[in-house]
């Protein structure tokens, strides 16, 4: 865990597409949890591993700062067109290289260490962060399981939190329905 004598900051990195209250409750969870000092939601144009967004950049932007807009410790930031890159080893880099930041979490769901070995750069990733894992309600025993869990245990950090019910995709499927 974090000592209150070293100031972490959190990434959460992704499209947001939307953002939604999941997003939130983890954000505030490890700030309470792990004394976070501040947590960044970097917002990228498209997820590499998706062909397209539902939502605009601005749209996914706006509604990222309006859910977080009471949230001091939470900021919304977008660097793509500053790194020329949506990956997270450059979202990384930007923040040890030119920021002097290096007591990083780096926040993910346990869905996303199942593909994690697949992402640029994921060993480089974890030697230079700490993973904070989220439950995922049906992926949290895969992710215990994966690669990256094999290989960097003392890298990882698994919140046990209560299941989070609602996603992007959930959320969009809603929206097309609506129309």
């Amino acid at each position: 865990m974090a000592s209150t004598q070293t100031k972490y900051i959190g990434l959460l990195g992704g499209s947001f597409d939307p953002a939604h209250k999941g997003h939130l409750s983890i954000s505030k969870i490890a700030i309470k949890k792990l004394k976070i000092k501040k947590i960044y939601w970097v917002v990228t144009k498209k997820n590499p591993f998706k062909d397209t967004t539902f939502y605009s950049l601005d749209e996914r932007i706006k509604y990222a700062k309006k859910i977080t807009k009471s949230q001091k410790k939470i900021k919304i930031i977008y660097l793509d067109n500053i790194l020329k890159s949506s990956r997270t080893i450059d979202v990384i880099n930007y923040f040890v290289k030119r920021k002097k930041i290096y007591n990083i979490f780096f926040i993910v769901g346990s869905d996303n260490l199942i593909r994690f070995h697949r992402w640029k750069s994921w060993k480089k990733i974890v030697k230079l962060v700490k993973l904070l894992v989220f439950s995922r309600r049906g992926y949290d025993t895969k992710g215990m399981k994966s690669t990256v869990a094999k290989n960097f245990k003392n890298r990882i950090i698994f919140i046990k939190n209560k299941p989070i019910s609602i996603s992007s995709t959930q959320l969009k499927k809603r929206t097309k329905l609506n129309i």
